[in-house]
């Protein structure tokens, strides 16, 4: 931990909360000195305060440590970067359409990695007059099966969670073209493309 940059982001985010040094020290139980020291660069938060420090910040004991906030480049909007993060134990999914530092269970969350579907694992798309029809001949067992299905276009995602045992059948409004993305628990994340009609 460097102290000074540390202490140059408490200082920080002590501001942008409107708080002062006194205020932000009743907060978490220390003297008001002791959070000037920490602005200063003069000492850093023992690190049983590092929690209750970030609760109050709202944000991660990470952050606090490496005394910097990563910004994420605007996206302007643009849905199809979304990002799909998946808790492999309680199944919990996450989206961002920037990186984000997610957690779940206890565990750090990773952007899952899309990769085009083959032909022969691609979903069946069928024109039911004005509306899309899509059905998946995939496994859905309780250990292979597909997750979720999300029809992603450059300004809304639409998830549908599915479950083991279900067979995928999903009723789409017909809308301009978009990318149908969906998550097998064994094959990871795979994606087609639905060229405009």
């Amino acid at each position: 931990m460097d102290q000074v940059k540390t202490g140059e982001l408490i200082r920080h985010m002590r501001v942008q909360l409107g708080l002062t040094q006194k205020q932000l020290a009743e907060r978490i139980n220390v003297s008001d000195k002791a959070v000037s020291k920490w602005e200063c660069g003069n000492g850093c938060p023992d690190i049983s305060l590092l929690g209750e420090l970030a609760r109050v910040f709202g944000t991660e004991v990470g952050v606090l440590l490496s005394g910097e906030i990563d910004k994420n480049e605007s996206e302007k909007g643009d849905m199809k970067k979304i990002r799909f993060y998946v808790c492999k134990d309680c199944g919990n999914i996450v989206t961002a359409t920037s990186d984000a530092a997610v957690t779940c269970c206890g565990s750090r969350l990773y952007a899952l990695e899309a990769r085009k579907a083959d032909p022969d694992e691609q979903l069946n798309i069928q024109d039911i007059g004005g509306e899309w029809y899509i059905t998946s001949d995939h496994e859905m067992t309780k250990q292979h099966y597909i997750s979720f299905a999300a029809y992603v276009s450059d300004s809304s995602a639409t998830i549908f969670r599915q479950y083991p045992e279900w067979s995928l059948q999903i009723h789409l409004p017909m809308c301009r073209s978009g990318r149908l993305v969906w998550y097998c628990a064994k094959c990871g994340l795979l994606y087609q493309d639905i060229p405009r009609s």
